[in-house]
C-alpha cells in the first residue's frame, strides 16, 4: 500500500512538474510542446523498450526532440529528491504559473508571485529563493551528466560493436576481392596457356604424324630392298 502511494506521488508530482515548466501541457501519455529552455542532466532515466523504426541514415542528423512523459516521470523522481521542506522554488513556480494567464506584464508577473511566495510563509531573503532554484538545477545537471554517461555506454556496446563489425566485413570483402583478382589473373593465365597448348598439339601432333610417315617410308625402303634382294637371291644364285 505504501509503495502504491509513493507511485501515484510521484505520478502526481511529475503532473504538477509538466504543468509547471511546459505551457499548454497536455493530458499525461500524449505528446507535449517544446519544454522552455533550461539547463539538464543522479540517477540516469530508465530506458524502456520502444518499437523498432526505421534506422537513421549516415550522415544524417536525427530529428528534433520532444517532451517524453517517462522523462517527466523521472525528473520528477530527481527533482522530489531535492525538494526541501517548506515553500522554495517550485511554490514560487507553481505561483508564476497561474499568474501566466492573467494580463499582467512580465515584471508585473513576478512581483505578484514574490509577495505571494512571502504570504504563504517563504523567505524574505530572494537569495533563499534563488539557492533552492538552483538546487534543483545542480540535481538536473548532475542527472544529466550521469545520463551522458549511459549514452555513451549504449554508443560504445551498440554502434561501437556494429562499426567493429562494419570494418570486420570490410575487411573481409577487401581480401575476398584480391582473392578475386588473384584468381581472375591465374584463370587468365590458364586461359592463355590453352590457348598455345592447343598450338601445341596441332604443331606435336602434325610433327609425330610426319615422323610416323617418314619411318614408314623409310622402312618400305629397306623392306623393299631386303624382297628385291631375296627374289633375285633365288633367281641369279642357285
Amino acid at each position: 500500500m505504501a509503495e502504491q502511494e509513493t507511485t501515484s506521488g510521484l505520478e502526481g508530482f511529475g503532473k504538477k512538474i509538466l504543468n509547471l515548466f511546459i505551457k499548454d501541457a497536455p493530458p499525461t501519455g500524449q505528446p507535449a510542446p517544446a519544454p522552455i529552455p533550461a539547463s539538464t542532466g543522479p540517477t540516469p532515466p530508465p530506458v524502456r523498450p520502444t518499437s523498432p523504426g526505421p534506422a537513421t541514415p549516415v550522415g544524417q542528423a536525427p530529428a528534433e526532440g520532444s517532451v517524453d512523459t517517462k522523462f517527466v516521470d523521472h525528473f520528477a523522481t530527481v527533482l522530489s529528491r531535492a525538494n526541501q521542506p517548506g515553500p522554495d522554488y517550485f511554490e514560487f513556480r507553481e505561483t508564476l504559473k497561474n499568474l501566466s494567464n492573467l494580463n499582467l506584464s512580465e515584471d508585473q508577473q513576478y512581483q505578484a508571485a514574490w509577495a505571494s511566495f512571502k504570504a504563504m510563509g517563504g523567505s524574505g531573503d530572494v537569495s533563499v529563493l534563488i539557492n533552492s532554484a538552483n538546487q534543483y538545477l545542480t540535481a538536473l545537471n548532475n542527472d544529466q551528466a550521469a545520463f551522458s554517461k549511459t549514452v555513451d555506454a549504449a554508443l560504445n556496446e551498440k554502434v561501437g560493436g556494429l562499426s567493429n563489425e562494419q570494418n570486420q566485413l570490410q575487411a573481409e570483402n577487401e581480401q575476398l576481392a584480391k582473392q578475386i583478382l588473384d584468381l581472375q589473373r591465374k584463370i587468365d593465365t590458364n586461359n592463355g596457356r590453352l590457348v598455345q597448348i592447343g598450338g601445341e598439339i596441332n604443331e606435336q601432333s602434325q610433327k609425330i604424324a610426319q615422323n610416323k610417315s617418314n619411318y614408314e617410308a623409310t622402312l618400305a625402303v629397306f623392306i623393299g630392298q631386303i624382297k628385291r634382294d631375296l627374289l633375285k637371291l633365288g633367281e641369279y644364285i642357285k
